[in-house]
């Protein structure tokens, strides 16, 4: 027996209405949509109807709204499509031990094939690029928070090189989501020089335009890493 058709909230429509609008480009990225009152005499219906919807906008990374200014147009990018499943990411890796394996692996396969678009595609500038940030990365040893950050800004340079926006907000996204499950003071004595010179064999590799050697050398980093880090909990 078919289902009966439920009735959809206001919000929903006028919800569909803006979406409708700015896909067909009347409000494109960047400017604002009408005014709470202009949307209610537009569409016949109460504030909290328009304020519903667009906070759901807001939720969905469509919109931005500021205190006292009309809703925005959000400019959609690779990082901001990423940063709209964080929070669940997270709630997964949470719940469910074992995706964080099975993270793992997965950021094994993207790394190793991100290197290897390097070594084909790196321009001079791309290579010295890297080496800066790998200057920059040795001398944040002072500081472990530092010293992190650097190393995912190090891993997502590399992933920026092939040219697809996606890669590097997916490698950037994948290293912040496992990060909370570590403890930061577990690493090996001089576990950050041996870090510093892994980075360096994958520039070298990279430099050289051999993808393989970049490739191999990306997958024994990160499986090494792997196993360096202990997970919350695990004594």
């Amino acid at each position: 027996m078919p289902e009966p058709i439920q009735r959809r909230k206001l919000y929903q429509e006028v919800l569909e209405r803006l979406m409708a609008r700015i896909h067909q480009g009347e409000f494109p990225p960047g400017s604002q949509l009408p005014s709470e009152r202009d949307l209610m005499d537009q569409y016949g219906v109460g504030r909290p109807a328009v304020r519903e919807a667009l906070q759901a906008m807001e939720r969905s990374g469509f919109v931005e709204i500021a205190h006292g200014e009309r809703a925005r147009v959000v400019d959609p990018t690779a990082d901001r499509l990423i940063a709209q499943i964080a929070a669940g990411a997270q709630h997964l890796l949470r719940t469910k031990p074992d995706m964080l394996r099975h993270m793992k692996e997965a950021r094994v396969f993207l790394e190793t094939s991100t290197a290897r678009m390097a070594a084909e595609r790196a321009t001079e500038e791309q290579v010295a690029r890297l080496r800066e940030a790998i200057a920059a990365h040795r001398a944040s040893m002072v500081n472990l928070e530092e010293f992190i950050e650097r190393d995912m800004a190090f891993h997502r340079e590399i992933a920026d090189v092939s040219g697809n926006p996606i890669f590097p907000s997916v490698v950037e996204s994948m290293f912040r989501w496992a990060s909370e499950f570590y403890t930061t003071l577990v690493r090996a004595p001089g576990a950050e020089e041996l870090t510093l010179a892994e980075h360096q064999r994958i520039v070298d590799a990279i430099a050289a335009h051999d993808g393989d050697a970049a490739a191999e050398a990306m997958r024994a980093h990160l499986m090494r890493a792997n196993d360096l880090y202990r997970e919350l909990g695990q004594q």
